[in-house]
């Protein structure tokens, strides 16, 4: 790793969005190596304190980037994230690095191949430069990571590295992965963009699954152009994944940056869950709600209380189907929420379990039929800012949880602030519809900005 880069150089780099990065790579402004270099001088003065980090090889993530750059120098072709650093959550299988699920029980595990997506980023010549931190086996006991965004607070969880470390711009972007809310609450917390695609849109081979009806590879990034790029690039049908759908190429790079033909109209859902959401959160969606104006209405949907409940069902129950044999094995090395969240997901009635999963299609047809009049559903991404660490909580995913279950696209723009804490706004699309609602995201973020700037 290079010693001698200065202050200023470092920040030039290491604050380039995923893009910016790959578009100067391309043309010759920048190598890999300089950019690899200063996001790795960033991780070296910042990670002490945010423990975005499980695994890090300075020396490996230069190596890959000089080899990208001696590639680029043959003349020959180069893939859309040629030589651009991405780090990847801790239950994604990476065949150089460890993958350690965030359990003692899996310390040293070494998987022999890289998982789907990473496969596929690494087609596109991303760096793989590290892993980051993860909750215990992707579930909502705490990690030891930092919230840079918001010090003294929770970077939420699961995905607590892969926010972090964009946040405190040590990478472009990270993957995480979400089954509940733990790629679009960390991103709330943290002041980031993060987007969960539709279900079935990015393979979960070589992930660590906990659920097979919900679980979702999502991403965090510094853009929605940057979220909608990396997408692109893991987004192939793979008929290993049992989720995974037949489709073209979805360009969502190319959907996400075009106009709106018409003026998008959005659905404002509280959900069941909006009385008990922080104060604060209230007053800062009423001002939101003014901003729009016209533009945004207030839609209630009973079924929405039943939706939190059958996604709560699944999620319980397929926990216990997949980590049972890790209690049954290993029971003094989980921690007491983990091991309390498994006896009850065992506990869950067959009957109920199938009743929940068998209830989804129905119920998204009824979601879906908003669609027909708005473009996108508004919600808040969490239930108000990041708790503090003293509380020993990641926070609740009770605003994404129901749109993880009906397998809907979602995105969290850091678009709110609430005594200097960051405050995501959640838009939710249509299936299998991702480029119009990473569209209309842009257009909500463009129209707020000229708004505020008018003002």
């Amino acid at each position: 790793m290079a010693s001698d880069m200065t202050p200023a150089r470092e920040a030039s780099l290491a604050d380039l969005g995923l893009a910016a990065a790959a578009r100067m790579i391309a043309r010759g402004e920048v190598t890999s190596e300089a950019l690899v270099s200063a996001c790795l001088e960033r991780i070296t003065r910042t990670d002490r304190e945010i423990g975005a980090f499980a695994w890090l090889d300075p020396n490996h993530a230069m190596e890959q980037a000089r080899a990208a750059d001696r590639w680029r120098r043959t003349g020959s072709g180069c893939g859309p994230l040629h030589g651009v650093p991405v780090a990847v959550k801790d239950i994604i299988d990476t065949a150089d690095m460890p993958t350690e699920y965030g359990s003692a029980i899996f310390s040293g595990r070494r998987p022999e191949k890289d998982a789907t997506c990473i496969a596929a980023l690494r087609s596109a010549g991303a760096i793989i430069i590290g892993k980051t931190v993860t909750t215990e086996l992707a579930l909502l006991t705490p990690a030891a990571t930092h919230n840079p965004a918001a010090p003294g607070h929770t970077p939420g969880g699961s995905s607590a590295g892969s926010a972090a470390a964009v946040a405190a711009g040590m990478v472009p972007a990270a993957l995480g992965s979400q089954t509940a809310g733990s790629v679009l609450r960390p991103a709330s917390y943290c002041g980031v963009y993060g987007y969960k695609p539709t279900l079935g849109l990015i393979s979960r081979r070589g992930v660590l699954l906990q659920s097979h009806t919900l679980d979702t590879v999502g991403v965090l990034t510094r853009s929605l152009a940057d979220a909608a790029l990396i997408v692109d690039c893991m987004s192939a049908q793979d008929p290993g994944d049992d989720v995974s759908y037949l489709r073209s190429q979805p360009n969502l790079t190319g959907l996400a940056g075009q106009p709106p033909p018409v003026p998008p109209a959005l659905v404002f859902l509280k959900t069941p869950s909006w009385n008990d959401a922080d104060t604060r959160l209230h007053a800062a969606y009423a001002e939101l709600a003014d901003a729009l104006g016209a533009t945004l209405e207030e839609v209630d949907a009973p079924v929405l209380s039943d939706i939190i409940e059958w996604q709560r069902i699944v999620q319980l129950a397929e926990n216990a189907a997949y980590y049972g044999p890790i209690l049954d094995r290993h029971p003094d090395q989980l921690s007491d929420g983990i091991r309390e969240r498994l006896v009850a997901g065992s506990a869950v009635p067959v009957r109920t379990y199938l009743e929940a999963v068998a209830a989804r299609e129905a119920a998204y047809a009824r979601i879906e039929a908003l669609f027909t009049r708005y473009s996108a559903i508004l919600t808040p991404a969490a239930p108000g800012p990041a708790p503090k660490l003293e509380e020993g909580i990641t926070g609740s995913p009770i605003f994404n949880g129901l749109w993880t279950y009906l397998g809907m696209p979602a995105v969290s723009i850091p678009l709110l602030e609430v005594d200097g804490l960051p405050l995501g706004v959640q838009l939710v699309g249509q299936r299998r519809d991702d480029g119009r609602l990473l569209r209309t995201a842009n257009w909500l973020e463009a129209t707020l900005s000229a708004n505020s700037n008018a003002s």
